[in-house]
């Protein structure tokens, strides 16, 4: 796929209604990166929320709709929030908006373009592309691998906005297939027929998150050719996937993968009833970081090594979004900077300077971000509001 040249999306302005912290929120931005200061607990991260939620899921908290709704001071909840944003890139200026209608009769959520309903938020990928690291991840290398799985899956859905909706479909099959061998006594074409879409829909959720990691290992290689291993200060990394039908799509073409997926299933149902679960499959798979200039994997690492090797990965994937989508990523980095040394920040700045997209950051500390001088807007955040910070106030 060869990429479109388009320019960057970037968000202009931000409006919130009864989210989270903000019963009325505002922010308009330029072209340069956008800084948001203020203590632990003021609401810079809901503002970070509010913008994934122009991406496909949950939002970078994996929320519930309920949860985003803010509360007054008497602690009732608003019936209902609402998240609008301009958007200037390759269709010009769109405003996009998500949320829940008070009056309305299905607490469902509602997503526009340009005023008009749309499916859902995979219709805004025409128009922005979102990623973010946030603290949560942290632990990545060392939790579950159903933590991996997740963070493989917001990879994906960056540069596949379909993704979401075919893992979403996939757990549904699974969960009509584990109630199938709950039951005493299951007519078996009822299984086939499940497993006959839980197949297809698996070889599609494998076959999408092998190619994202390819193309990302790809990407990483390139990386590498243009600078020495030694002039970046975030490890470069490998990455690949564990999990048999990832496996086979490697040696197989997905229509004999499918039959063999299928033919698991039917040969592992006494051992799935057994066990109350299906047993194989990409809802086990997990995504194997290593940390190549050592040749370790990212869990033996440090603390730190952990650190740079995850943001290291995040500015590979946003290259890839950029080339894959044709427009540059906005980002979002929760808390990033402030662990970083004076060093490892200025790389950072210059790397995301490099990617071309609008980056969004976070911090307590203003001093954290004077390396970008006046290129970055800052703004201060304050429980339930957000202000632009005069030049001299920086």
């Amino acid at each position: 796929m060869s990429p479109r040249t388009t320019p960057p999306a970037r968000i202009t302005r931000l409006r919130l209604t009864d989210f989270r912290s903000y019963h009325v929120a505002e922010l308009r931005a330029g072209a340069g990166p956008v800084v948001l200061i203020g203590p632990n607990g003021a609401g810079k991260t809901n503002l970070l929320e509010a913008i994934s939620l122009l991406a496909p899921g949950r939002g970078l908290r994996r929320a519930s709709l309920d949860q985003f709704a803010a509360r007054g001071p008497d602690g009732t909840q608003a019936a209902g929030w609402a998240v609008s944003a301009v958007v200037e890139g390759a269709y010009g200026e769109v405003t996009l908006g998500t949320g829940v209608e008070p009056d309305g009769e299905a607490r469902t959520r509602r997503c526009r373009v340009d005023g008009e309903p749309v499916g859902s938020a995979a219709a805004f990928a025409d128009h922005v592309r979102v990623t973010w690291l946030t603290p949560d991840m942290d632990g990545l290398f060392l939790g579950p691998p159903s933590d991996r799985r997740r963070f493989l899956d917001r990879l994906v859905l960056a540069v596949d906005a379909e993704h979401g909706a075919r893992v979403n479909a996939l757990e549904r099959a699974l969960r009509a297939r584990n109630r199938l061998l709950e039951e005493p006594s299951t007519d078996p074409r009822y299984l086939d027929a499940v497993e006959q879409e839980l197949a297809a829909l698996a070889v599609a959720v494998a076959a999408a998150r092998l190619e994202t990691v390819r193309r990302l290992a790809a990407g990483i290689a390139k990386g590498r050719e243009a600078a020495p291993d030694s002039a970046s200060p975030f490890p470069w990394a490998t990455v690949a996937l564990e999990g048999e039908v990832e496996r086979a799509l490697g040696r197989e073409p997905a229509t004999v993968v499918e039959d063999q997926y299928r033919a698991t299933l039917r040969a592992g149902r006494p051992r799935d009833r057994a066990a109350g679960r299906t047993l194989d499959g990409p809802h086990l798979t997990d995504l194997i970081v290593g940390h190549g200039p050592k040749a370790i994997s990212a869990a033996q690492g440090s603390t730190g090594e952990q650190k740079a090797l995850l943001i290291g990965l995040a500015l590979a994937h946003a290259r890839l979004v950029g080339e894959m989508a044709g427009m540059a990523p906005v980002m979002l980095l929760d808390d990033v900077v402030a662990y970083l040394d004076p060093a490892r920040r200025a790389a950072l700045f210059e790397a995301l300077d490099a990617l071309g997209g609008q980056v969004w950051m976070t911090g307590a500390d203003p001093s954290a971000f004077a390396a970008l001088d006046a290129r970055a807007e800052r703004f201060a955040v304050t429980p339930g509001r957000v202000e632009a910070m005069p030049p001299d106030a920086r």
